[in-house]
């Protein structure tokens, strides 16, 4: 194992890849260490990434009753979680999505679906609404995530203008029969292979507080690595109530940092996107996770709220990033959002409470 951080992202860059042990180093790492460490990380991002981010924009295009049994997820089979539930958008309102979030700079429209996997002709309804998005918006790229695919189904989705498949092994394979049973872990690795055999740029991450150890965590990477997934949403488990998984707290934000740090150590040249629930466990860390990270999602997920998408084109450009694929922003700093200082109204001098 590589004695410091610096050392460690010094040894990658001089192409001797990080074993195991360095990647359960940089999880265990004290968190007196973290700025260390994220300097380190930060290293091999602006190597391979620059200062850009890429931005990403999600449309659930049918949301819940969904017959596999994922435990963490809200629109799973037996999950009571009060989320919005809806069968297929049609074309003119998939358009509609996927403009607000081109408007919001995003370059990549993630286009999801629940469900199992997709029948033929759900593949030819996506079809349709690619088409119609790229014949307006030739430059973006798109997404497709609509679970398990049969043979042939990422074939017509490449032809139709598809760029890139979503689907996430999730966990560590020794770990993930205690997560779902309703599908294999080999059934997962066989769509992200059928994606890339027919052209599609693989996409496939994780979802880190599913009780993993860290062993298992490292494995999930290392796999994720093995794969040659171009693109790895790391994603932080969002406890909906109604679900098996409601009231587990097992993330913290440095722990979420480390594990985004692990990430761009093992996959240094790989898109390492900050997925679902950051707001809720990265909190405050979330712009210090920008110097790991290289992408993010803009705004809402699948059926949660993310914050405010000017928020998080705010913190870009606040913390020196630009948004990939976009103009230098002309404003002058400290121009955006200007206005007059909020007036305290409460405390001191007050009959209101104080802030504190």
């Amino acid at each position: 194992m590589t004695t410091s951080f610096d050392q460690l992202a010094t040894s990658i860059l001089e192409g001797k890849p990080a074993t195991e042990d360095d990647a359960l180093a940089v999880l265990r790492a004290h968190d007196d260490e973290l700025v260390h460490l994220v300097a380190a990380a930060g290293r091999l991002r602006r190597e391979h990434f620059g200062n850009t981010v890429k931005v990403n924009y999600l449309v659930n295009l049918k949301s819940g009753l969904c017959p596999e049994n994922c435990n963490y997820c809200s629109q799973a089979l037996g999950s009571t979680a009060d989320i919005l539930k809806y069968k297929w958008l049609n074309t003119d309102e998939a358009m509609q999505q996927a403009a607000a979030g081109l408007r919001g700079g995003a370059t990549r429209v993630c286009m999801v679906s629940s469900g199992r996997g997709p029948t033929n002709k759900d593949v030819e309804r996506v079809a349709d609404m690619v088409g119609a998005i790229k014949a307006e918006n030739p430059q973006v790229e798109i997404c497709a995530c609509l679970g398990l695919l049969k043979d042939g189904q990422a074939e017509r989705l490449r032809e139709a203008g598809v760029d890139a498949y979503n689907h996430n092994i999730n966990t560590a394979e020794s770990h993930h029969d205690t997560i779902v049973q309703t599908h294999t872990y080999a059934d997962r690795v066989d769509t992200v292979t059928k994606a890339k055999s027919a052209g599609l740029s693989p996409c496939s991450g994780l979802i880190a507080g599913l009780g993993e150890t860290d062993e298992q965590l490292v494995e999930a990477l290392f796999a994720l690595r093995e794969m040659e997934s171009d693109s790895i949403p790391v994603n932080f488990l969002m406890p909906f109530d109604g679900t098996p998984y409601e009231n587990t707290w097992e993330l913290s934000p440095t722990r979420c940092l480390k594990i985004l740090a692990m990430a761009r150590f093992v996959c240094p040249d790989r898109e390492i996107r900050i997925a679902a629930g950051r707001e809720m466990h990265l909190r405050s860390l979330q712009a210090m996770a920008l110097n790991v990270a290289n992408s993010i999602f803009l705004g809402d997920y699948l059926t949660s709220e993310g914050q405010a998408a000017e928020a998080d084109l705010e913190m870009i450009r606040d913390n020196g990033f630009v948004v990939l694929g976009a103009e230098e922003d002309p404003r002058p700093v400290g121009t955006e959002g200007s206005r007059d200082p909020a007036k305290r109204r409460r405390g001191a001098g007050t009959t209101e409470r104080p802030n504190a």
